[in-house]
């Protein structure tokens, strides 16, 4: 599918701190990104480089241009003694657009409309969903949203959730979405980004990230050189290796379990453990966190 957002080799490094390093980030046009990582981990840091709010130290980025970008990052610039309406005509003003007609658009769409409350009076949930009306204003082609749940109760995420799929589905709009809060984003995304310690480990589809959360079989063997060999001759390629912990896991094949374990015993491979597992989306994610921390 077309890219809308492409990064090659991005670093960018603060004095002695490296925040982003090597980073080879792919968007699809129409897609819901979901960039997942702890907090420290990057997302910000990344999200500003492609929104141009920040220069990285070396690497590029391809993308649209910045005006058709919609941003918010942090906390929204609120004018808190303003209604939304008037929060959403200044930022019209700023862009140089006379016609106000997008405004009661834009407030229907985050579920803001005819509300007359000053911003002061707002919840955190609306705050945001006004945050995120400001970053709709000049009809953008991507929307960047660094942490948008954060801090929100459960009735505020989903009403986030259901701007974004709404914005998403109905206006077509591509959205980078970043979080720690990997449930939440599963719900939503259609393609996932891991990143830690300044690093993109993975990218995988929402089909693929449900196949690696799927059944699988882990082997913990003595040999992994000798055990990957096996596999091979058995032309099994659907697999991982996590040398730290000398496991293998298969995800193809699994009913065929004591075949495989056969063959690995006749090459010479001790099996210490051999289990049929069914991973959630947490383990995942923690799997993918601990192969950084200990690189």
């Amino acid at each position: 599918m077309e890219c809308i957002v492409s990064t090659n080799k991005l670093y960018k490094k603060y004095k002695k701190h490296i925040a982003i390093s090597g980073v080879e980030m792919h968007i699809s046009k129409g897609s819901i990104y979901g960039l997942i990582g702890k907090n420290g981990a990057g997302k910000s840091t990344l999200l500003k480089i492609i929104a141009g709010l920040s220069m990285p130290s070396s690497g590029s980025v391809s993308s649209i241009p910045k005006d058709k970008m919609g941003v918010l990052i942090e906390s929204p610039a609120l004018y808190q003694n303003l209604t939304a309406y008037e929060n959403l005509k200044l930022k019209c003003i700023a862009l140089g657009i006379k016609d106000y007609g997008c405004i009661n658009e834009t407030l229907k769409i985050v579920g803001l409309y005819q509300d007359n409350k000053k911003v002061k009076n707002y919840s955190l949930g609306m705050k945001q969903r006004l945050g995120i009306g400001l970053a709709l204003i000049g009809n953008p082609q991507l929307l960047i949203l660094d942490e948008p749940i954060n801090g929100l109760d459960p009735q505020g995420i989903l009403e986030i959730r259901n701007v974004i799929i709404k914005l998403n589905g109905e206006k077509n709009i591509t959205i980078i979405i970043s979080s720690h809060i990997l449930e939440e984003l599963s719900k939503l995304a259609t393609d996932f980004g891991f990143i830690n310690q300044g690093m993109l480990l993975r990218e995988l589809s929402q089909k693929e990230l449900d196949e690696k959360c799927g059944e699988r079989l882990e082997i913990v063997v003595d040999n992994i050189n000798k055990a990957k060999e096996t596999l091979k001759r058995l032309e099994i390629r659907d697999y991982e290796v996590n040398e730290n912990q000398g496991s293998i896991y298969i995800y193809e094949r699994i009913e065929e379990s004591a075949e495989i374990g056969t063959e690995l015993v006749k090459s010479a491979v001790k099996i210490k453990a051999m289990t049929c597992v069914k991973q959630s989306l947490e383990e995942f994610y923690f799997d993918l966190m601990e192969e950084t921390e200990y690189a």
